[in-house]
């Protein structure tokens, strides 16, 4: 029997999830060339023409918000500082109503100098990407000695309100694979809350190599290795993070600290994602392993109105895999690169 997608309401697939966490990249672009994402010279850039413009993400987001029922919105990259209408994307995401949480995944080059006015915008919430606390390190793994920069960041989200701050931290085999108690001693000592993600097959490059990803397992014993972590008793939901209470600490807010894992190629979570992608030129990705996309900017801009954009929305989301695939035989890496689909 053939279910018929809705033509009406949420986001949903034929597996019965919904999407509320809307994921919007702002930018291909980004100020660092991390190893394990691009390489040196950067890559062929979206020509600007292609981009949404301010305006054209607002309305997205507005449809998303209003019409499809999303209720938390992640600027991402590339790097989403860089785009200079960001305060103003968020301030218009802020307006709406219901009102959506706000938050920013960023590499927190510059954040110091904007975090003010993003929070004024109305902006919850950042995420910070930093794989090591070792300066050198970081100038060898980014290309770019921008490692100040980065903790001048950090320090300007919490002085801007913009808390919890969480930190994104990526472990890669013989690189800097034994920094995983350095970085929650890091996160612990400034109240951050931190987050390891295993290595996923998105870069530019196409050199994903299993055996070089440091998994959730070794990651965990390393930190257990210094310190005793207790079970999250909070409800995980849809959470990428498998979360533990880091015992005998407390975070910035006078809470349990906690230490995350977000393990998505060893212990997957795809039948509990809520998630929905739009890139920085207008594609709805409804996965981030997706080897397709639905154009909205292409609608958009031959005049199609609101009611109609959520309804090829929710086409692009019926046709959600049950998983990403990374373990069956005939998986295919996406051609775009993470910095081209955003976080």
């Amino acid at each position: 029997m053939t279910i018929e997608r809705p033509h009406e309401g949420a986001l949903a697939d034929r597996y019965g999830r919904v999407a509320t966490d809307l994921r919007v990249s702002l930018t291909d672009r980004c100020n660092l060339r991390c190893t394990y994402c691009m390489p040196a010279e950067g890559l062929s850039w979206l020509p600007k023409p292609e981009l949404l413009t301010d305006d054209e993400v607002s309305r997205l987001i507005r449809v998303a918000v209003q019409r499809l029922g999303v209720t938390e919105v992640r600027f991402t990259g590339g790097e989403p500082l860089i785009r200079p209408g960001l305060p103003d994307i968020v301030a218009a995401a802020a307006a709406l109503t219901p009102r959506p949480t706000l938050s920013v995944t960023t590499n927190g080059i510059g954040l110091d100098r904007v975090a003010g006015s993003l929070r004024a915008a109305g902006l919850d919430r950042v995420n910070v990407s930093l794989d090591t606390v070792d300066a050198e390190r970081f100038t060898r793994l980014t290309r770019r000695s921008r490692f100040a920069d980065v903790l001048a960041g950090l320090a300007g989200a919490v002085a801007a309100g913009l808390t919890p701050v969480k930190i994104n931290a990526v472990l890669i085999r013989g690189v800097n694979d034994d920094e995983a108690p350095e970085l929650l001693r890091f996160a612990l000592r400034h109240g951050y809350q931190l987050r390891f993600i295993e290595q996923m097959p998105l870069d530019a490059q196409h050199g994903w190599d299993r055996d070089r990803m440091v998994t959730a397992e070794e990651i965990l014993a390393a930190l257990r290795a210094e310190h005793t972590l207790l079970p999250d008793p909070a409800v995980r939901g849809a959470a990428p993070a498998e979360t533990w209470l880091v015992a005998g600490h407390t975070d910035a807010a006078g809470q349990p600290a906690r230490v995350g894992v977000i393990a998505s190629v060893t212990r997957p979570f795809c039948g509990d994602c809520d998630r929905t992608r739009l890139t920085a030129d207008g594609q709805v990705r409804d996965c981030l392993f997706a080897t397709t996309e639905s154009d909205l900017r292409g609608a958009l801009r031959g005049g199609a109105d609101d009611a109609e954009l959520a309804d090829r929305w929710r086409a692009a989301m019926w046709g959600k895999r049950a998983g990403h695939g990374i373990d069956d035989p005939g998986f295919l890496q996406p051609a775009r690169p993470m910095s081209a689909i955003g976080g």
